[in-house]
């Protein structure tokens, strides 16, 4: 970071009174830019015993096998993440379970937050981050070719919860944004 978002003027690495990290800081206006982790949200759904995978059509890992899975828009949940994930990544509408892992992927300053998922009807489609999408059974899981290792940790999770009978019992989500005033 060269310029501060609020002014256009010079930044400083620095610690801000009352920190004890290095912040980019506002030579000018005094603002500080506090540089967090993303949040990726995603889920593993299953229909029938099999689970739904999309082999990636973009970077990173172009071509590589993942659950749906991205970035978290601003205003939405995570829950609403991961379903909206897997309605542009596999055109699939899933009703999302309860949490299944977080993942802490420092090397990318980003948590993974992923859910177990239902996928009520086998319809699914390609969406334009994939080049393909399939239900799989677990014996056809192309674990050579998973994207990402947090992916491997949660569809490895859900395969042992399976076998452990543990179900994915829904959320309730709580909307804490301010209610209108009048």
């Amino acid at each position: 970071m060269k310029f501060c978002s609020s002014c256009g003027q010079p930044v400083a690495q620095l610690v801000p009174e009352g920190d004890h990290l290095h912040r980019y800081v506002c030579t000018a206006c005094g603002t500080v830019h506090y540089q967090n982790p993303k949040i990726v949200a995603g889920c593993v759904p299953e229909h029938g015993g099999r689970i739904l995978l999309c082999r990636r059509a973009i970077e990173p890992r172009l071509g590589y096998w993942t659950i749906p899975a991205g970035f978290m828009e601003m205003g939405e949940t995570t829950l609403e993440a991961a379903r909206r994930e897997a309605a542009e990544e596999a055109l699939a509408d899933v009703e999302i379970g309860s949490l299944l892992a977080v993942v802490h992927v420092l090397h990318a300053d980003q948590v993974h937050v992923m859910f177990r998922a239902r996928l009520p009807l086998p319809e699914f489609g390609v969406g334009e981050e994939s080049l393909e999408v399939m239900l799989c059974d677990e014996a056809d899981i192309p674990w050579k070719d998973i994207a990402f290792r947090s992916v491997e940790f949660a569809l490895r999770r859900y395969l042992e919860d399976r076998r452990l009978g543990v179900e994915a019992h829904h959320f309730e989500t709580i909307d804490l944004r301010p209610r209108p005033t009048g």
